[in-house]
């Protein structure tokens, strides 16, 4: 989609913003398609949460620095680095992998696979170095990420995991995130502002594309 129709959306405040609007019920639409859990085989929640563990225990606090690498506003970096401390500091990889773990569903060599493709585009895309479209992908991602823990957790459980720090965890502090991640931005583009013919969803749409792979396996997709 072009910047052009979004220009008044960019120049909106701050919490609650059209722009936010607009991107949160993108991620509705995104929860909505989700299967129940219930009406999964074992074999699909298992590959579920290896294949969401293979993308994001190794990805999440490279994605969020490459951010920060894009991001020249001064007032919008403190919130990238409030976001990178907590990830740091609570060791969120660790919480992801316990949690993978205690679920029987560590990522083998084909979950890391399934997701290949499209996790090489997300990386690729970040690494262009985009301020405006990469700020928008990551409020993105800690929105949906706030939504589908539910889902998440409800996958574990139906594989007898009663471990939930990681789901509990994410489930409220990834509020606060992609707020602040949607304050920032509209504080970049006041300051390095996205061209009109930019596509202003382009990581986003990545970024929807790496989480059907992970919700259905492209590869057994192909297979059948």
């Amino acid at each position: 989609m072009s910047t052009t129709l979004l220009a008044p959306e960019l120049r909106g405040g701050h919490e609650g913003s059209p722009l936010q609007v607009h991107v949160t019920t993108m991620i509705d639409d995104l929860i909505a398609q989700l299967p129940d859990p219930e009406q999964l085989t074992d074999e699909e929640r298992r590959g579920i949460i290896a294949r969401y563990t293979a993308v994001l225990e190794g990805n999440f606090i490279y994605w969020m620095t490459a951010t920060y690498l894009a991001t020249q506003s001064r007032e919008a970096r403190p919130i990238l680095i409030d976001n990178l401390l907590e990830e740091v500091r609570d060791s969120h990889p660790v919480m992801m992998r316990k949690f993978a773990v205690a679920a029987g569903a560590f990522p083998t060599s084909d979950d890391a696979l399934a997701v290949h493709n499209d996790l090489t585009k997300m990386r690729l895309f970040l690494g262009k170095l985009q301020g405006v479209q990469s700020l928008a992908t990551m409020a993105f991602f800690e929105g949906f990420i706030q939504k589908f823990m539910p889902f998440l957790a409800a996958l574990a459980g139906g594989r007898g995991s009663v471990e939930m720090e990681y789901t509990d965890v994410h489930g409220v502090c990834d509020v606060a995130h992609s707020e602040g991640l949607f304050r920032a931005v509209l504080l970049e583009n006041s300051l390095n502002p996205i061209s009109l013919e930019a596509n202003f969803f382009e990581g986003i749409d990545l970024l929807r594309n790496l989480i059907h792979s992970i919700i259905q396996d492209p590869t057994a997709r192909n297979a059948a």
